[in-house]
């Protein structure tokens, strides 16, 4: 195992530096850089942009620029921030935690609530209540997460202040106790957790009913019934862990897309998150900041895969780690 974690680390350092190299190639392309906005405001003198340019690097070809910041990388050093003239690991840091709050209560929600109501529509199939949870899933796959988004502000404008319209605290947040602004967070969590979800519940749901009726077919079921054991360990401990492994390949992908996911989500709802950082980093050409966070998206789908196939070994002890690519 621990042989085949160092390898799968050593390949994803490898993946990490092409796709730096290739992410930093493709901003290049972009025409212009975080200068030409300045350029276009008569009271900053040509002399400070200059000395911009150099205290950015933005003065040397492109080749010395990532070269230059790959040595910085190699020392723990993520570059500064052209817009807010702080380090891009402090700026990273601080809205980290505000985006995993999002992101990892919508995948303990979509796997709690999609993984039970899979199995259910399995079990009853082609029952009202089936065809009721795969006209659910239809509907939650079709619409695009800024329509849900959209749609969910309405409807908080239309119940507030039952419901917030956006944000992640109140005005009072302050003056609350510890347990007042526990909940006051979750409190202003709940429409963007589901706007974050119901497009994953949706999938996982259908993909749990599929591969659980696939394996309800199989001779060794109707062996392990006509043997008379109990309907309740022949689904969920012979044919629930043959039916899992697909499941858990997913779930290396949800993990890789924790953070790229509440993007949307955090704009619409005025979450303080990456998202937004991220997001204004693009339209500023913000280039180290843009380029950790591609990095960070890199590094966990590295890890997300990592533990997909770790995960897999051992739910499923047929498997061999040296037959996972």
């Amino acid at each position: 195992m621990l042989l085949y974690a160092g390898k799968r680390i050593f390949q994803g350092l490898i993946t990490l530096l092409l796709a730096s190299a290739l992410s930093f190639t493709i901003i290049q392309l972009a025409p212009g850089n975080y200068l030409d906005t300045l350029r276009q405001n008569p009271q900053i003198a040509p002399e400070t942009l200059e000395q911009l340019s150099r205290q950015f690097g933005l003065d040397k070809p492109a080749y010395e620029q990532y070269f230059r910041w790959l040595w910085n990388i190699l020392h723990g050093n993520f570059g500064e921030s052209f817009v807010y003239q702080r380090t891009v690991a402090s700026l990273l840091w601080e809205r980290m935690g505000n985006t995993l709050i999002l992101a990892i209560i919508a995948l303990f929600a979509n796997w709690a609530i999609a993984l039970p109501l899979g199995i259910l529509a399995a079990l009853k199939q082609n029952a009202p209540l089936d065809k009721i949870l795969r006209v659910l899933s239809y509907i939650g796959q079709g619409f695009p997460s800024f329509i849900t988004a959209l749609a969910l502000l309405f409807f908080a404008q239309s119940v507030s202040p039952l419901l917030p319209v956006g944000g992640m605290t109140s005005i009072n947040y302050a003056d609350l106790t510890p347990l007042g602004k526990f909940l006051d967070i979750i409190w202003h969590g709940l429409l963007p957790v589901f706007a974050l979800s119901i497009t994953g519940f949706a999938g996982l749901q259908r993909l749990t009913r599929g591969q659980l009726l696939d394996v309800l077919r199989q001779d060794y079921i109707r062996t392990a019934r006509a043997k008379g054991l109990p309907e309740h360990r022949v689904i969920y401990i012979h044919a629930l862990r043959n039916a899992i492994n697909p499941l858990i390949t997913l779930l290396g992908f949800e993990f890789a897309s924790l953070l790229s996911g509440s993007f949307i989500t955090e704009f619409f709802f005025n979450w303080p998150g990456l998202g937004r950082l991220i997001l204004s980093a693009v339209q500023s050409q913000d280039l180290y900041l843009i380029m950790a966070s591609l990095m960070m998206g890199a590094v966990m789908l590295i890890v997300g895969n990592l533990i997909a196939d770790i995960l897999l070994k051992v739910a499923d002890p047929r498997i061999k780690l040296e037959d996972l690519k």
